[in-house]
């Protein structure tokens, strides 16, 4: 069993809260849709790219913190700080990517409620997930981390 003391105790793992906003935002456009995009833009094609951008910086800060020996997952131990990569430009590629990832569903399903539900989706991330992350970080590697953080900011 993992030793959940040494983790940042996020209020859930973000893959999850990407997935339910998802789900809530084409629940709602099932529902009551809203298009937000003229009908002869190539949304879909548009919406495709922005994701596929997505997947590669979620990927690249994914394979980073591997190749930098670190867990991924929020519920799992940090043991390095990493500086290399995308993490040279944010401190938070991955949940950038996962925003991305978002505004290109958006864009390729022409809704207005993926967009919307990008503000409760980023309130949790940033004060349920980040903020508790920062906080463990500043603990656990204490001058490393803030050296870190005063270098590189938080999104972009």
């Amino acid at each position: 069993m993992a030793d959940t003391a040494d983790t940042a105790h996020v209020i859930i793992r973000p893959p999850l809260a990407w997935g339910l906003t998802v789900i809530a935002g084409l629940a709602l456009n099932w529902l009551v849709p809203v298009p937000f995009l003229p009908g002869d833009l190539p949304a879909g094609w548009l919406g495709a790219m922005v994701f596929v951008l997505a997947l590669a910086l979620f990927a690249w800060s994914i394979a980073t913190m591997t190749r930098a020996g670190t867990n991924i997952p929020t519920n799992q131990p940090t043991t390095t700080i990493v500086e290399r990569g995308p993490y040279r430009f944010t401190r938070n590629p991955i949940y950038i990517g996962m925003f991305l990832g978002l505004i290109g569903l958006a864009i390729a399903f022409n809704t207005i409620w993926l967009l919307l539900m990008m503000v409760p989706f980023a309130l949790v991330i940033r004060y349920g997930v980040v903020a508790r992350e920062e906080a463990y970080l500043d603990r656990k590697f204490g001058d490393v981390y803030r050296g870190y953080r005063s270098r590189v900011r938080r999104w972009l």
